[in-house]
């Protein structure tokens, strides 16, 4: 009983990181607060849905992180609007499936309010 006890949890624990491993995050490291960012692959403009509003208050605030599943590893351009106004992009945004992907200020281009 206890052996089968022990194994349960550890196919439990084997399963919970195995989820928490596809959880692609976003990390807002721009000045403002992004309520709208998409991602289309490199070079291309096919870009996806606002991914912000997968968020509670449908916004990444400066220093936060936004929870993505289902993105897979690639290289992106993205396009971001925020709560003042600007739009800019980036571009070849490299995104590792389960793993954190920040975009900076400085990595920000053409924007305009």
């Amino acid at each position: 009983m206890m052996r089968a006890v022990l194994i349960l949890a550890a196919l439990t624990a084997f399963a919970a990181s195995a989820s928490a491993e596809t959880i692609t995050k976003f990390w807002n490291l721009t000045k403002n607060t992004v309520d709208g960012l998409q991602l289309a692959p490199a070079g291309s403009s096919d870009f996806g849905p606002n991914l912000c509003l997968a968020d509670p208050d449908k916004s990444v605030d400066y220093d936060e992180r936004l929870k993505i599943s289902g993105l897979a590893s690639g290289t992106y351009d993205a396009k971001l609007h925020d709560v003042a106004g600007r739009s800019c992009s980036a571009k070849s945004v490299k995104v590792e499936a389960g793993k954190v992907f920040s975009i900076s200020e400085k990595e920000l281009s053409g924007c305009t309010q």
